[in-house]
């Protein structure tokens, strides 16, 4: 089992190698094409996927070297797993498909809190925090891709659609972090997400939602950081 944490944390940090040049679903690839959608956050957010890649490689290379039998990191290996898995594979499904892309990327977080849930407060580093950036962005990115469809097959404008989204997004990350109650770096990814959602809007009214969304994160991060 840790050897598969190893294997599916590389290639999960290796899937966007076959989709060179990937940076979200494409304007036409929705019956309303979706062009500068106010629910993404602006581009340069992405960045973090390189930060979550390496820390959840080296992570579970600590894991499999340093803590393969020990019953405390055992819990959340296979939900961890579940979650590389469907992930390695999303980066193909996006570019065919925006509705399967968000059904697996809804998989993905769910298996991925799952994981944080279980994942062992000794070692946070290489355990908890890792896993923890990777649900948070998750969270945010799974209500970004529903907002996307909201106004992309025309249910909402894109307006509303970034409204609900966001309010959701910022919902969610508030009753995960403060339950949670450690690995503060799930809310820090959320934050980061909802600072870069603010900018794409020019801070306009769904940029201030999502700005007092991250700053409303900030407390129950903090109280993270000092359970850990």
């Amino acid at each position: 089992m840790p050897a598969l944490v190893l294997l599916f944390a590389l290639a999960f940090a290796a899937s966007p190698l076959w989709v060179p040049g990937f940076g979200g679903f494409d304007a036409d690839q929705f019956p309303v094409p979706q062009v500068d959608p106010p629910v993404q956050p602006k581009g340069y957010a992405f960045a973090i996927w390189g930060v979550i890649y390496l820390w959840l490689i080296v992570g579970a290379g600590f894991g499999a070297w340093k803590r393969w039998s020990d019953p405390d990191w055992a819990a959340m290996r296979l939900p961890l797993i579940l979650s590389l898995a469907v992930g390695s594979a999303w980066l193909p499904v996006a570019v065919r498909s925006p509705v399967w892309a968000t059904v697996l990327i809804w998989v993905m977080l769910l298996t991925a809190l799952w994981a944080l849930w279980r994942a062992p407060r000794k070692d946070a580093w290489a355990a908890a925090w890792p896993v923890g950036l990777y649900a948070g962005w998750l969270s945010a990115a799974s209500c970004v891709a529903i907002g996307l469809l909201l106004a992309g097959y025309g249910v909402t404008g894109q307006e509303l659609a970034a409204w609900l989204m966001v309010g959701v997004a910022i919902a969610l990350a508030w009753a995960v972090q403060w339950t949670l109650g450690h690995a503060p770096t799930y809310g820090v990814a959320v934050i980061w997400a909802l600072i870069a959602v603010a900018v794409q809007n020019d801070f306009s009214s769904v940029g201030l939602l999502a700005m007092a969304g991250a700053a409303s994160l900030i407390s129950p991060t903090l109280r993270a950081a000092r359970g850990t």
